[in-house]
């Protein structure tokens, strides 16, 4: 059977994170939390996201 090569790196990184923190969900979302305020202006919300794709768009409404 074939197997995807992401899904398996995902799976593989899911249950390092797991070991890691001891199957704790929340401190393996803590943990996440922490790495995505690190990143900082790196990450685009999506408010801000929205804001650009409408000022390339011209505010013309997206569609056929």
């Amino acid at each position: 059977m074939w197997e995807d090569p992401i899904v398996a790196d995902v799976r593989r990184i899911r249950e390092q994170l797991s070991e890691r923190f001891d199957y704790d969900v929340k401190a393996i979302f803590a943990d996440l939390r922490s790495r995505q305020a690190a990143l900082g202006p790196r990450l685009v919300s999506r408010k801000k996201q929205a804001e650009a794709e409408e000022a390339v768009d011209g505010g013309r409404a997206a569609g056929p």
